[in-house]
């Protein structure tokens, strides 16, 4: 489990609290075929393959445009941000979308790891507000970490409805499917 210090630097909490959410999440979502993904509940679209797409690109969206003003990848552009990374098509497989999520995520984690080394949690960023001021890179990591609660609470329901698997947190030494 990655666990925030209960004694740390802002930086850490944050930091902690955040990989605390993407590793809750991607626990949820781990280990499924193209049916589990694919499940939904009741009347809602939403599924978790449907879900590992989406924060993959709320990740690139964060940690590229909403960061320094970078470009999305090609993938991105092609489906935009409209809603539509939460479909799956033939090309989703179970072994690509959680390969999407896994390396967007490294990428995030290392391009953070940049910005905070570069400025800190106060730096202004390249997102600005309504009135134009530009937000920090504290403002970012806490709409991150909102944002993967709201879809892990999502996920939840889905995971428990696709095979009963229920939680906080994955249990000790637990690492995704593949993994080493």
């Amino acid at each position: 489990m990655t666990e925030p210090p209960f004694a740390g630097t802002e930086e850490e909490h944050l930091t902690g609290a955040l990989d605390r959410q993407r590793v809750t999440f991607r626990w949820k979502a781990d280990g499924l075929d193209a049916a589990g993904l694919s499940a939904r509940v009741g009347a809602s679209a939403l599924t978790l393959g449907g879900l590992l797409k989406h924060l993959a690109l709320v990740e690139d969206h964060y940690f590229q445009a909403m960061l320094d003003g970078s470009p999305y990848t090609e993938r991105w552009d092609r489906l935009g941000h409209d809603g539509t990374e939460f479909t799956l098509s033939e090309e989703d497989t179970p072994e690509a979308v959680y390969a999407l999520w896994d390396r967007t995520v490294e990428r995030s984690r290392k391009r953070l790891a940049a910005a905070l080394a570069d400025g800190g949690l106060g730096q202004a960023i390249a997102l600005t507000g309504p009135d134009g001021s530009p937000a920090s890179l504290r403002r970012m990591v806490c709409d991150l970490i909102e944002e993967y609660a709201r879809h892990t609470g999502h996920a939840d329901l889905l995971r428990e409805a696709v095979d009963g698997r229920v939680g906080q947190d994955p249990p000790p030494g637990w690492r995704p499917a593949g993994e080493l």
